[in-house]
Formats: C-alpha cells, structure tokens, sequence
C-alpha cells in the first residue's frame, strides 16, 4: 500500500484543483464570452426575450426599431415588427428595467407595485384616479380618447418642448404600475388597467428583490468592468427607484458571488456559473450588423476595452459634428466590432454605406462575401 501523500495521489489533487480554480480569462477570452454567450442559436420569440431577460426599445427606424434590431440574431425567422404584431399573445410587457423595453411578465413582480421618485401633487393625483376609472370602464384606451374626455392641455416634455398633458399623464400612470401597454396602434401604446400583486415589504424581500434584478442585468450584459456594473445597479433606479438602498446592499453581496478576474487594472465580472475559457464561446464565420442598443455593444466603456476604438450613437448630435452617421450599426465580425454601417431603403432597395475603425475590409473576400450574405438577411428581414 502506498503511503498517504505519494506521488501516484498527486495527479487526483491538481485535477480538482484545477477544475475547482480555473486559469484566469484573457481579454480574448471575455472578448468571444460577451460576442456569443449573448447570440445563441435563433429559438423562439418569448425563449429570446427570457433568455436576454430585457430588450431595449427605442423608436427610430433606421431601417428597423432597436428591438427588431436586437431581435433578428435571436429569434428564428424573425421579421422586423414581428414583436409587435405578437406582442398580445406573449406573456411579455412593456416596462422599465435599465432603459425603456419589454420583459418577461414574470419580471415586474420584481420592481412593481413601483413608487416614482417624484411624487405627485393632489390635483395630478385626482387627475390619474378620473383617468383611471375611464380606463377601467372602456377597458382599453386611446390617448387620443383620454385628450377627447379630460381635454388636459399641454405641459413641457423632457426634451425642453411641449406635448400633450394627457399622454405625460399616462405615461406617469403607466410607470408608476396604474397601467399596462395592452397593444400598439400604428406605433401608439393602447392602455388598460394593470394588476400588480403586493409585494412583501420587508426588508429580507426587498433586498431578494433587489438581488434578482443585478442578476437580470448581469446575465444580459456580462462580462461587465467593475465601473460598468455599479453604472447598471444605478440605472436600475429607473426602474426600481425605491429599492436603491437593497440595490447598493446587494451590489456588495453579488460582487462576492460572482466569478471575476483582474485584467490591466479593471476587474470584470460575469455569473459564476459560466466559464469564458470555454470552447463553447468560440466565434462563428458570420458578418452581423448590431443594433447600437444590442446587449455586445450597449456598454461603451466594455466597447473600448474589448475593441479598442470608441463607438458612438449620434442619432440626437447635430449632422455637421456626428463621425459614423444618424444610426450607425456596429459591424461584428468573428468576435471583431471592425466598423460600422449605415444602412437605408431607397425605392424598395436596401442601401448600406460601411466605414471601417481599423484598416479596410472591402477588398477582403472573405469580409465582403459575409457581408452581402449580412445585408441579404437584413433584406428578408425588413
């Protein structure tokens, strides 16, 4: 019998001593874990949105929303308004996380019933419960027929401009979980009543809450730098504005819990139960053109780590100073951003116009046959 501790148990040791403590990722490594942890095979509507757990929305089309943007990697045969059209049949819901969106249902039970920051007077308060038992009587409106009925004139928007006082109102009523988007009509939310459970108030729920809603964001944005993922924990107090104190406490805890590395002074972070090392993150051969909200590029302070040029959304700069174009798409390629593309519909034809943030692909025949194979999708698409 060998004694205990000789060299024939030694190779049992470092084998569980490897798998328990794995090599530390390289930036390739957590360059090809955020390119295709997030673009997973093309499965259903509702398994994309479970799986992204939140897709922003934004209503430009340039040539298509962010959303369908977003989307068409994802879902399979997915067509640009698809989300829309499906939307009343799918267990999913317009609301705040981070940004503007749509989530899981069962998501909401995690921010609502939600308290706005800004609390309203009495006379706006009147207002919203008048409104609400219209709503609740019709059983879904129209802004239009909410202006027809309370006629509440105009107040100053966000943007410094003006607009209609009872569409500002539904739109705080709809944040605020009175409530839901039941439909879009030509691009206009249609509203009804929401019914949002209570939730446990106390404070070991909060804070569980508070938890799940790091892990939502962590698991659709990962691998974040450290300054990334304390920048979406303050986000989050758009869409869970009373929680920002269980945020702050349980932001601690999941920098405990979640996998990390150290790599040229930034520390990153990812779920603990995904490894970047793995050969299941390889990239593929396919050119894709990303929507500028799309979860590979929406964090550009990751953008410049990983790619090492800096990407800007210039739809709101004025033309004369924007230097990639109104709605530039990043280009991926492998697991390279290697420029960008601004594409149009000009007499029923796709136009693209594509610049470059390194040296030119356009006399790579490699690079150019996967994009025209890109650009055929995004026609089918459209």
């Amino acid at each position: 019998m060998p004694l205990h501790g000789s060299p024939r148990r030694h190779p049992r040791v470092a084998w569980i001593y490897n798998a328990a403590m794995p090599a530390t990722p390289t930036l390739d490594d957590l360059r090809r874990h955020a390119v295709a942890r997030t673009l997973f095979k093309p499965t259903t509507l509702l398994t994309a949105i479970r799986r992204l757990g939140f897709v922003q929305a934004d209503p430009i089309r340039a040539p298509a929303r962010a959303q369908d943007l977003t989307l068409r990697h994802r879902v399979k045969d997915y067509r640009a308004g698809d989300l829309e059209r499906r939307y009343t049949r799918l267990p999913v819901e317009e609301d705040c996380l981070v940004n503007y969106g749509f989530l899981p249902r069962e998501h909401l039970a995690l921010m609502h019933p939600r308290v706005s920051r800004r609390a309203w007077d009495a006379e706006t308060q009147r207002r919203a419960e008048d409104v609400l038992a219209f709503v609740r009587e019709r059983g879904s409106v129209h802004p239009r027929e909410v202006e027809q009925a309370f006629a509440h004139g105009r107040v100053t928007n966000y943007w410094g401009g003006t607009s209609n006082a009872s569409t500002h109102l539904l739109d705080g009523m709809h944040y605020r979980g009175l409530l839901r988007v039941q439909r879009r009509d030509s691009g206009t939310r249609i509203y009804a009543v929401a019914d949002h459970a209570e939730a446990d108030a106390s404070e070991q729920a909060q804070i569980e809450r508070a938890a799940a809603l790091i892990d939502l964001v962590v698991r659709k944005y990962a691998p974040l730098p450290s300054a990334s993922l304390t920048y979406l924990v303050r986000l989050l107090g758009y869409g869970a504005p009373h929680l920002a104190e269980q945020t702050r406490q349980a932001l601690k805890l999941a920098k405990q819990q979640l996998a990390s590395c150290t790599l040229d002074g930034t520390t990153w972070y990812w779920p603990a139960d995904e490894n970047p090392r793995s050969r299941r993150y390889a990239p593929d051969e396919q050119v894709r053109l990303l929507a500028p909200f799309d979860p590979v590029v929406w964090d550009r302070r990751r953008f410049e780590l990983l790619w090492g040029w800096i990407y800007k959304f210039e739809a709101y700069t004025p033309a004369p100073k924007r230097q990639y174009g109104y709605y530039a798409l990043p280009v991926l390629w492998h697991d390279q951003v290697v420029g960008w593309a601004n594409l149009s519909v000009r007499d029923g034809e796709l136009a693209s116009s594509v610049g470059y943030a390194g040296k030119s692909l356009a006399r790579d025949k490699v690079f150019r046959g996967a994009l025209e194979d890109e650009l055929q999708r995004m026609a089918e698409f459209l």
